[in-house]
Parts: C-alpha cells; sequence; structure tokens
C-alpha cells in the first residue's frame, strides 16, 4: 500500500483549496446521552475568529478562511453517542459514515452543504472522553466515497471532541488551536507527531504539536499550499558551493526556503524562524534545518528536524511545549553535516535587517 498523506510536492488533488477564500460550515452536535449544557454559539466561540485569524497570519493573507453557522443551536443526533463506536483511531467505516449520514438527516433542511469548502463538526465537549485522556478530534480528508447531500460529498470533515485544557489557564488563548491543525488535513497536511509524540519535530509546527503556546507552520508546509511561491524558494541541487540569504518565515515576502535535495524523495529545508506572527514560543531564534521524506507516511515522522543543541534539554519549560528541540535552530558560526551525503549548510552571518546568510556545501 501507498503513502496515504504525503510530503510530496505537488500536493495530489482531492483536498480543498488552500489559496483564495473558503467557507467553512461549522455544525454543533449533541446527543441523546450527552446533551449539551452550554450554548452552541459559545462552542463556536472556543474557534472563531481565533481560527481565521490563524490561518491569515500564516498565509500572509492569502487564504481567507470565513466560518459560518447557518444553524446557530445544537443539532441533536438521533442515536446515543455510545451507539456509534467512536473511539481513538476509529476508521470511517461504520461509525463515522452513520454519524455524517444522520447529519445530513438533521441538518439538510437548514443547509445547502453544496456552498461549502469544508464542515466542521463541533461536538458537545461532554460527549467522549476528555481530550487530557483521549484525543478523538479527526479529519476525513478527500474521501469521496462519503455521503452526499446536496449533490456534493462531504469529502472534507473535521470532528471536534472534548477541550484540549491542560490545566494550565492557557486555554481561552490556546484550546482553538485543534482546529487548524485538523484543518491542515483537509488542505493535504500530514501528522508529524508519531507514536512517541512530538519529538521528531517539536513545536515547529502545528502538525505536530497543537497543544499549548501558538506556533506556525513549516515553510515546507506554506509552500505545499501555496502560501510561499517559487521565487521565493532556491534549490542547492548542485554539486559545490551556493550561499542563501533568508528573511525569517513569519514575515511576508522575499526568500524564505532553500532546499538540498538528498533523493527524489527526500531532502533538507533550510528556513529562519524567530519570534513573530504565529509563533510566540520561539525561545532561540535561528536558521532551522529539517529533513522531508515524502515516501514517509503520515505519523511515521514524514519529517525530522535536526538539533543544534543535542541533548540540551532545550530553553523552554512552557507546557506543553517539546522542550529538547526548543532550541534547534542554528546560529551564526554553526554547521549542520550530513557526512553520508556529504552535504554541510553552515548558517555565516545575521543581518542587521534579521536575514540570514547561510552557506550550502554539496558533492
Amino acid at each position: 500500500m501507498g503513502v496515504q498523506m504525503s510530503e510530496g510536492m505537488p500536493t495530489p488533488p482531492g483536498y480543498a483549496r488552500s489559496t483564495g477564500r473558503i467557507r467553512a460550515l461549522n455544525l454543533m452536535i449533541d446527543f441523546p446521552d450527552a446533551q449539551a449544557t452550554e450554548p452552541a454559539a459559545d462552542r463556536l466561540a472556543e474557534f472563531f475568529p481565533q481560527t481565521s485569524d490563524w490561518f491569515r497570519t500564516s498565509s500572509y493573507g492569502r487564504l481567507v478562511y470565513r466560518p459560518e453557522a447557518p444553524v446557530g443551536d445544537w443539532l441533536r443526533m438521533p442515536l446515543p453517542f455510545s451507539e456509534y463506536g467512536i473511539e481513538r483511531g476509529a476508521p470511517y467505516e461504520p461509525g463515522y459514515r452513520k454519524m455524517v449520514e444522520d447529519l445530513v438527516t438533521v441538518a439538510d433542511p437548514k443547509v445547502d452543504f453544496s456552498e461549502y469548502d469544508l464542515v466542521n463538526v463541533l461536538v458537545t465537549p461532554n460527549a467522549g472522553p476528555s481530550a487530557l485522556d483521549t484525543v478523538l478530534s479527526v479529519t476525513f480528508a478527500g474521501n469521496d466515497d462519503a455521503p452526499t447531500a446536496d449533490g456534493v460529498p462531504l469529502t472534507h470533515t473535521s470532528f471536534i471532541y472534548s477541550r484540549q485544557d491542560d490545566g494550565s489557564g492557557s486555554y481561552e488563548e490556546t484550546g482553538y488551536r485543534v482546529l487548524p491543525h485538523e484543518n491542515g488535513h483537509v488542505f493535504g497536511l500530514p501528522d508529524l507527531y508519531t507514536m512517541e509524540g512530538g519529538g521528531s519535530v517539536g513545536h515547529w509546527d502545528i502538525m505536530s504539536e497543537d497543544w499549548g503556546a501558538n506556533n506556525d507552520l513549516l515553510g515546507w508546509h506554506k509552500w505545499k499550499l501555496g502560501w510561499l511561491g517559487n521565487e521565493q524558494i532556491s534549490c542547492a541541487a548542485m554539486p559545490g558551493t551556493s550561499e542563501h540569504v533568508l528573511e525569517p518565515l513569519a514575515t511576508a515576502g522575499g526568500p524564505k526556503l532553500a532546499f538540498v535535495p538528498v533523493s527524489a524523495q527526500s531532502g533538507y529545508a533550510v528556513e529562519v524562524r524567530t519570534a513573530e506572527g504565529n509563533d510566540e514560543a520561539v525561545c532561540r531564534p535561528g536558521v532551522l534545518i529539517y529533513k522531508v521524506s515524502s515516501d514517509v507516511d503520515t505519523g511515521q515522522g514524514p519529517v525530522s528536524v535536526e538539533d543544534s543543541q543535542e541533548e540540551s534539554g532545550g530553553c523552554t519549560r512552557r507546557p506543553n511545549v517539546h522542550a529538547e528541540l526548543s532550541d534547534a535552530p542554528f546560529e551564526p558560526g554553526e554547521t549542520f553535516s550530513d557526512r553520508p551525503n556529504g552535504i554541510r549548510i553552515s548558517v555565516l552571518a545575521k543581518h542587521a535587517d534579521g536575514h540570514y546568510r547561510v552557506r550550502i556545501t554539496r558533492p
């Protein structure tokens, strides 16, 4: 079986558009055995306008995320939550198919599904276990066999459960971030965490860690989504030495990413990360280097960040931020080496304007 969701470029067809204006349908649901205890509008307000703002900032305005909730009240599902058989890792068949079919039956008289690019199903938080015990939130994207409503299949649907509240008092500022993560799958982005957690990428991408302090996407993902143009990317594919000036990823415009191919399926991406924009938890600004592998599937570690300060323990103690990789960026005078492939990436200087100059050497 091939790779289900790949880091390869370009993203294959079948996913939602990630540029321009998209309309996101939000439906709040509860169940006979898990009836909502708060207004549906309060559940919606946990995610908006924060999610729209996050996408606007991350995309440099190239994605205009328009949330809509044509049904302002809870939609009561006909079956108890327990009868849908929903658990972590549950496949689409049969439980989610039945839930979507029932949702269409309940909502269709009030909703024209054909007007929307994606669907967010915001489940009452008291349905299912706490997110501290089991994270149920999931997305089914590119599923052309999904139930149809108003002539279109519901191929891009995210289900959000419980609340990602770690008790640190930051939920009102950070709890929404599960939704940009799940919507990332709708746009074709894979999970970067593995069964062991976020140790491959740490807090450098919301597809790795979506708890805790705000964070952005990797430059590779922004290129994949169409938020960076080809003219902002340089490629070190030829033998010899090349120098590249890179501007911070958080700022709009200018050169953002250098890529060093290793094989037809993998290579190193080089970018500058700073405590700006969505990246509020950066404690060691500098040049982030990571390997991208298009032949490694979602959740299996398709991206791995190179740590400039191995086994340092990191430079942050913020809750739900992977500490060890928090100081991963390279600073001027430091070099990353891939000896088996003969690749060296050296940070030469940081200019007064915040730009970094990098030298790449390859055989």
